[in-house]
């Protein structure tokens, strides 16, 4: 992307007024999205992105800056601009620079920029229809289909020089349904990081399907009334709890600040003994995958808290400074104009030994959070409220009527602790998740889990 003698010269500026590191990041990315409304195509965004970030440590300190271009002059006025803002001097030992190559564990089939958009409109059309043609009710369809080609380069002064390809494609379809003058909503949104075989392991039919199912079930559905009860939370997306009301707080960009409830708690028991929770870039053709991190450290299993104990935070070079403790492959950034920093890949609570049966069971009275929705939390204190997308009511150990408007509202060291009993059917879902370093591709997921007690809001 950028030839390694350029590379050498920008890394020799950025060092010249004495910084002790040195890095140079560069990105060519291709993204198309096509947007779908009532099976019509409404919008077709086509977009390249190409530029330089350099950043330049002196201890603790960092100073960074980026360069909409990739060609020689706009990556060398970058690294003078970047030196500059740290006043001194230094002597530049020769930087000699090597090559690494770390593999590529996500095998794609067919690479979405070498078809045609008139089979990804087939593909994205296909799943609308579905979604309208589930039921009467659906008064409207959207649908977005998204490919990314993202292609990075990382040279640091200490020697390393990497590159890697990451192609991702998602498709998303969301339904309202309507009825006696209400709405209510559904989506669907797999994504992985492959190409066009994405359709292969998620039908289209089935993704349309499913999001007008959602819509369907909750516009039929009746309000939960508040109160503290156990709740079982399935699968797969069901993760986003732990991802954020607990996996934010075990980065090392809230950790190094002293801005976590688990900050210095390492060794101590957090979490309930049935609780082992891990973040794992190296999951191949996952969607928050990685071959490495955006400061070149391979991607890899962290385990985060093992049978209830906090064992690891997630790592990026510049916290790890401030902590003493080395990366661990989570310093991601969502495209050169953001300075990198510890962000998750794919974060889940691991399977357990109880069955689903046995978990529901258990519940006298209590909520079903079949599919969870959006939410907030305050990684300082771990308060979080998230809304429940799909909720049913559990009565006598039974998954009974379905409910609306219901949210739980808790604090993630509370939560961790009162997870009490963990199935075993594995499973993650898909989102974005925004911070300080821009939006990143991220897996959340876990089994069906039961907590014993938490705050549901209804009304």
């Amino acid at each position: 992307m950028l030839p390694q003698s350029l590379v050498k010269e920008a890394l020799g500026i950025a060092l010249s007024t004495g910084a002790d590191y040195a890095e140079v990041f560069a990105e060519h990315t291709n993204q198309k999205a096509i947007q779908m409304v009532s099976a019509k195509v409404d919008k077709i965004e086509d977009a390249v992105i190409a530029g330089v970030g350099i950043r330049i440590f002196k201890g603790t300190r960092c100073i960074s800056g980026s360069a909409s271009s990739l060609e020689r002059s706009a990556v060398l006025a970058c690294a003078r601009k970047v030196a500059d803002a740290l006043i001194g001097s230094g002597t530049v030992a020769d930087i000699v620079l090597r090559e690494r190559r770390f593999g590529d564990i996500h095998p794609v089939k067919v690479v979405p920029v070498s078809v045609e958009n008139k089979a990804k409109v087939g593909f994205l059309r296909e799943a609308c229809l579905a979604a309208k043609d589930y039921h009467q009710d659906i008064s409207q369809v959207t649908g977005t289909f998204l490919d990314v080609d993202h292609n990075i380069m990382i040279a640091t002064s200490e020697g390393l020089y990497a590159e890697d390809r990451q192609i991702r494609t998602r498709i998303a379809v969301n339904a309202i349904a309507s009825k006696n003058g209400e709405n209510q909503t559904g989506s669907c949104s797999p994504g992985a990081r492959v190409g066009m075989e994405l359709f292969e392991l998620f039908p289209p039919k089935e993704v349309g399907i499913e999001a007008a199912r959602q819509a369907i079930t909750m516009i039929n559905a009746g309000y939960i009334d508040a109160g503290v009860m156990p709740v079982a939370i399935e699968n797969a997306f069901g993760g986003v709890i732990f991802h954020e009301a607990c996996g934010h707080g075990l980065e090392a960009s809230c950790v190094a600040l002293g801005q976590s409830v688990f900050a210095g708690k390492l060794g101590q028991q957090i979490a309930n003994s049935k609780v082992t929770a891990i973040d794992d870039g190296s999951i191949p053709n996952a969607w928050g995958s990685i071959n490495i991190d955006d400061e070149g450290t391979p991607g890899r299993k962290n385990v985060l808290i093992e049978n209830g104990v906090l064992k690891s935070y997630m790592v990026d070079k510049l916290n790890g400074r401030r902590m003493g403790m080395a990366p661990t492959g989570n310093s991601r950034r969502q495209s050169y104009k953001y300075e990198p920093t510890s962000r998750m890949t794919n974060t889940y609570i691991a399977a357990g030994e109880d069955e689903d049966k046995d978990i529901i069971g258990s519940i006298e009275n209590g909520l079903y959070a079949k599919k969870m929705g959006g939410g907030s939390v305050n990684p300082l204190t771990g308060q979080f409220n998230f809304s429940v997308a799909e909720g049913y009511i559990i009565r006598n150990g039974e998954i009974c009527e379905p409910v609306r408007g219901a949210s739980l509202i808790g604090k993630g060291s509370d939560i961790l602790m009162d997870i009490d009993m963990v199935g075993k059917n594995l499973d993650r879902g898909q989102g974005m998740c925004g911070a300080s370093s821009g939006s990143i591709p991220t897996d959340v997921g876990q089994p069906l889990i039961r907590v014993s007690s938490i705050t549901v809001g209804g009304r």
